[in-house]
């Protein structure tokens, strides 16, 4: 038996399909809808997916499929597909592959599913006019009620879409082109969030560095980060993801000198050959890459610094993934996200390079750089041994606190008292590659 008035929501992906879920289950409980983690109780089931990579996407088909059953069961149960499989245009083939799918949403864009659901003419107008401006988003709308009050960190979109068109990116055809929300929206709802109890807040773009530049209107990214700064009430702020041909400085002296801005920056590599970094349309090179991290460390005191690599790009051979390796090596950075290329329907590199590394080989050179940094990680989290530092808990995990450090290193600490949402002092007193233990200062 379905119950009446209760959704299920089924996220893959980066931390915007995050945001956009949260914002769906919002705007879904502002409806009269209740959140259930049964997907046979709901009458409204989200699918909100990935296509980044060949395995997100297999995963977003593979849920579709599980739902034809239910679907049969309960021919009122409403499907939403949302996110990047069905991009700003809805593919005819997407809709006859999946007949039973009643709505098909593009990224950040809850508006069909809850014109659908109210079937209301004039709402119908405002949503339409609104995503020809190519963004809905409330910033009114509430935390969903099981994170009210209880979430301490929250991302907040400020650049949607891309523009810059790597050619193994699928998100500028998904998403599409690069537009910056107003700054306004941005202050209002960092507030909201503020008011609902969150802390810490993360500012999110493909290129986050390139806020306000589409808009004269607007300020930068520096601009914002200093508005935000003056919010009272909030403890900490994040952006991601950087790239390394817009990041000023100007943007890095805010970071080194605004105390709420956390001295942690994201901003992918992708590669440590010039040729394959040329083919990627990356539009820097290696050396360029090492400058920018030899500056971030000078302006910013104890900077941490995440990066991205991609093995196995098309034509890469041996000799460029080992400039790749020894990049890594060198940098030593604080966090790599790995992955392995896999051509994406569309890209510039599906359709004109060959897809010539095979699997295995891409598979040894991702063990490599996964056992390699799983090292220096380990190296970097063992300065903080006996250190006492300050790190925003955010939830329980059995009998241990969970938390992050300004860098954003992971540290739990076991504790009866409540610290959710506090700023609180502790000793390290373990280390690994991946996390940190602690105590708390007598």
């Amino acid at each position: 038996m379905i119950a009446a008035m209760k959704y299920y929501i089924w996220t893959e992906g980066c931390q915007m399909n995050v945001t956009d879920s949260q914002r769906v289950s919002s705007a879904l409980e502002s409806l009269g809808y209740a959140s259930t983690l049964k997907p046979e109780e709901a009458s409204v089931i989200v699918l909100n997916t990935c296509v980044v990579r060949q395995s997100a996407e297999n995963k977003a088909y593979g849920r579709l499929n599980s739902l034809a059953p239910l679907k049969k069961a309960n021919p009122d149960l409403v499907i939403n597909l949302m996110g990047c499989l069905v991009g700003i245009r809805t593919s005819d083939k997407l809709r006859d592959r999946f007949p039973y799918v009643d709505v098909f949403s593009p990224p950040s864009d809850p508006g069909p599913l809850l014109a659908y659901l109210t079937q209301d003419d004039v709402r119908q107008k405002m949503l339409e006019e609104t995503r020809q401006r190519n963004a809905w988003m409330d910033e009114d709308l509430p935390l969903p009620e099981a994170e009210h009050g209880r979430l301490v960190a929250a991302h907040i979109p400020i650049v949607l879409g891309c523009s810059h068109a790597c050619t193994y990116c699928i998100i500028p055809y998904r998403r599409g082109v690069e537009r910056s929300r107003p700054a306004a929206d941005i202050l209002k709802e960092a507030r909201s969030l503020v008011r609902q109890g969150v802390k810490e807040i993360t500012l999110l773009g493909q290129i986050v560095d390139r806020y306000g530049l589409d808009d004269p209107s607007l300020p930068n990214l520096t601009g914002l980060l200093k508005q935000l700064n003056e919010i009272d009430g909030l403890e900490r702020i994040r952006f991601l993801t950087s790239h390394p041909n817009w990041m000023t400085d100007e943007l890095l002296e805010a970071v080194a000198s605004l105390d709420k801005v956390c001295p942690h920056i994201e901003v992918p590599i992708q590669a440590g050959d010039d040729e394959v970094l040329a083919n990627m349309k990356r539009g820097y090179t290696a050396e360029q890459y090492r400058r920018l991290v030899e500056k971030l460390r000078a302006v910013i005191p104890d900077v941490s610094i995440a990066t991205d690599i991609i093995v196995g790009f098309p034509g890469e051979t041996a000799d460029q993934f080992q400039h790749t390796y020894d990049l890594l090596a060198d940098l030593k950075m604080d966090v790599a996200h790995l992955a392995r290329y896999s051509p994406r329907e569309g890209t510039v590199s599906a359709r004109r390079m060959p897809d010539d590394v095979p699997a295995e080989e891409k598979m040894r050179r991702f063990r490599l750089l996964e056992d390699l940094q799983e090292k220096i990680a380990a190296e970097i989290h063992a300065r903080y041994q006996g250190q006492t530092v300050p790190v925003l808990f955010e939830d329980k995990v059995k009998s241990r606190w969970r938390g992050r450090t300004t860098t954003n290193k992971l540290v739990f600490v076991e504790s009866e008292a409540d610290l959710r949402g506090k700023v609180v002092p502790v000793q390290i007193t373990w280390t690994g590659p991946w996390s940190m233990q602690s105590r708390l200062q007598d």
